[in-house]
């Protein structure tokens, strides 16, 4: 990331600040009920504020960010809480803490949580074959024969499965025309499951790990095991208890959701749609008027939009032991590393994998001031958060610019930020 002179120090920068930051400074801290919070919220209690604060600005101040959503509690408080940027660049809308993001792969630790309430009440049972809810989703590996798949094979991203963009342009996911879930496929889920079982796996079951269509398969199974659309049942069962009124699968009609801009040389674009950006062996497929497609099949793996305070809320009940949506026991189990040896490493140096969220073990390894068990996950629309237990933190960070605000450079400085003090 380009780092410039902080706009604190700059004079002639001063009305670019006030157009740039959506919100304002100042502000006690706030506890995370179901109520709506503040519009904003800046508490000098979080010593790391002035310095995240920066880390943020600078992003966007630099043109690698086009806008941004922070909010940060710590010990149950909202210690932080602004928007940076805009929302619309060419519109000059600014950004605003409660904007409308599109979440992409944040949906996945939802709809697992899902699949684990639905566990706790024997909906579902974790080592149970797959077929035993989709008796037709029986992909083979190379040698033709068909191995067992169980839901903790999909919660882990231990089933064999794939992603369209992590392979070759002319790979099978490719050949069947799977949809990755954020492109206007015209398919239903079922369709699209389908589709999918055609598919060689890439290993048995249960041997390796890898990233994947795992979670919109879940979806389908929570379909059939509840006898309920997906998204009645992740609303049902997690975000109406938990008073996240904005996460949802479809965004309501007149909502402002923030444009969606993809990465590019010497500034960020405004996404066409369809959009295609280069990333891993092949590129991403992007529909950002998916969100508002009523007929667009629910993706668990990608499909949901929300604001950041909604998703703080998710993060903040998980940490203390579940929110009631699930039990204390359940949350230790989906937030400790479940994958063996063979997956050192799987989600990036230093991370392991739980049941639906990337396990930090060796901070070391991964080059972050996190504490060991922190967990996570991030969205290719450009958007990151963490729970760090030991330190009672939990971050949730929306941009819209894909990727920038999701890895690398920015997700770094965020990270290294919030542990300054």
């Amino acid at each position: 990331m380009t780092r410039h002179s902080h706009p604190f120090l700059c004079g002639n920068m001063i009305s670019r600040r006030q157009l740039l930051i959506g919100a304002a400074a100042g502000g006690a801290a706030l506890a995370l009920g179901p109520a709506k919070a503040a519009d904003s919220s800046l508490n000098g209690t979080w010593r790391a504020a002035r310095a995240f604060e920066t880390a943020l600005m600078e992003s966007v101040f630099s043109g690698h960010i086009v806008g941004a959503t922070a909010v940060v509690a710590q010990a149950g408080q909202v210690v932080f809480q602004k928007a940076f940027g805009f929302a619309d660049r060419e519109a000059g809308q600014a950004m605003r803490v409660d904007s409308l993001y599109r979440l992409a792969s944040m949906t996945k630790p939802i709809v697992c949580v899902t699949a684990l309430a639905l566990a706790e009440r024997e909906l579902l049972q974790l080592d149970a074959p797959i077929t035993r809810w989709l008796p037709d989703f029986q992909p083979r590996l190379a040698d033709g024969s068909t191995p067992t798949i169980t839901l903790r094979h999909l919660l882990t991203h231990t089933s064999g499965l794939g992603y369209g963009f992590l392979e070759e342009p002319d790979g099978p996911y490719h050949r069947l025309g799977v949809s990755d879930g954020m492109d206007g496929s015209g398919l239903t889920l079922a369709e699209n499951v389908r589709r999918i079982a055609q598919a060689p796996l890439l290993f048995a079951p249960g041997t390796a790990w890898h990233y994947s269509v795992a979670i919109d398969v879940l979806g389908a199974v929570i379909e059939q095991a509840t006898g309920r659309p997906l998204a009645d049942a992740v609303r049902e069962v997690v975000t109406a208890p938990l008073g996240m009124d904005s996460v949802r699968f479809v965004a309501p009609e007149g909502a402002s959701l923030v444009t969606a801009y993809g990465d590019a040389t010497p500034e960020p674009v405004k996404m066409s749609d369809p959009f295609a950006l280069k990333f891993g062996k092949s590129a991403i497929a992007y529909s950002p008027g998916r969100a508002f497609d009523p007929n667009a099949f629910p993706s668990g793996g990608t499909g949901m939009v929300g604001t950041a305070l909604d998703y703080l809320r998710f993060a903040e009940a998980m940490r203390t032991g579940g929110g009631g949506v699930i039990k204390p026991e359940t949350v230790a189990a989906m937030t400790r590393n479940a994958v063996g040896d063979f997956a050192i490493d799987a989600a990036g140096p230093g991370y392991g994998w739980g049941l639906g969220v990337a396990i930090l073990k060796n901070p070391k390894a991964a080059k972050l001031p996190l504490s060991a068990g922190s967990w996570n996950w991030s969205g290719v629309y450009g958007t990151h958060f963490w729970v760090d237990p030991a330190s009672q933190l939990s971050v949730v960070v929306l941009t819209n610019t894909a990727v920038a605000g999701m890895t690398g450079a920015f997700a770094l400085a965020t990270r290294n930020a919030a542990y300054a003090a």
